[in-house]
């Protein structure tokens, strides 16, 4: 069965692979200020969307608004550096690009399991030898922001697992050799 790149493939391809927006993840040191940033922004973004819900102060929805065009650059840049790893239909993707798909998702999910193993440890270790008791008003927040970030992780993965171009790589793209 031979599957053929539909209009939206083809645009969504482009737009990851854009060379003039690589330069913002060329380097490993920038890639990495990248998802610090983005990881700042989605836990900005998830305590004031929790804050709305539950707190109700009438600012934190404008806040909120206030983040999104810096999350959306930031999950722009993330994109950009993986080239779209995540983002592209699995017939877009080589090979070796669908390994590392795979290899990011089998890494953040060993990552999301980590998180889960500590925090059901930790709450059980306090309320067994602490004698903490918890209230049904913490779990919401707790869920929401485990899931939130088990659905950013692959991508910051992958973005921190993106190996830095060839020195004559970045001299063609420089020089538009």
């Amino acid at each position: 069965m031979t599957i053929t790149a539909t209009r939206h493939d083809r645009r969504m391809y482009a737009i990851m692979n854009r060379r003039d927006m690589q330069a913002l993840g060329r380097t490993a040191a920038r890639r990495r200020a990248w998802v610090a940033a983005h990881i700042g922004l989605t836990a900005a973004s998830v305590a004031l969307w929790l804050g709305s819900v539950h707190l109700g102060p009438l600012w934190m929805p404008f806040a909120l608004l206030a983040l999104v065009l810096p999350w959306c650059v930031a999950m722009g840049a993330i994109n950009g550096a993986t080239r779209g790893l995540l983002e592209l239909r699995g017939h877009m993707l080589d090979e070796r690009q669908l390994h590392e798909r795979d290899r990011v998702r089998a890494i953040a999910h060993r990552i999301t399991l980590g998180l889960l193993f500590a925090g059901a440890a930790g709450t059980g270790l306090a309320a067994w030898l602490g004698g903490v008791r918890y209230d049904g008003g913490v779990l919401f927040p707790v869920l929401f922001a485990l899931l939130v970030t088990h659905w950013m992780l692959p991508a910051w993965v992958a973005c921190l697992r993106v190996q830095d171009d060839a020195p004559d790589q970045v001299l063609e793209t420089v020089h538009g050799d």
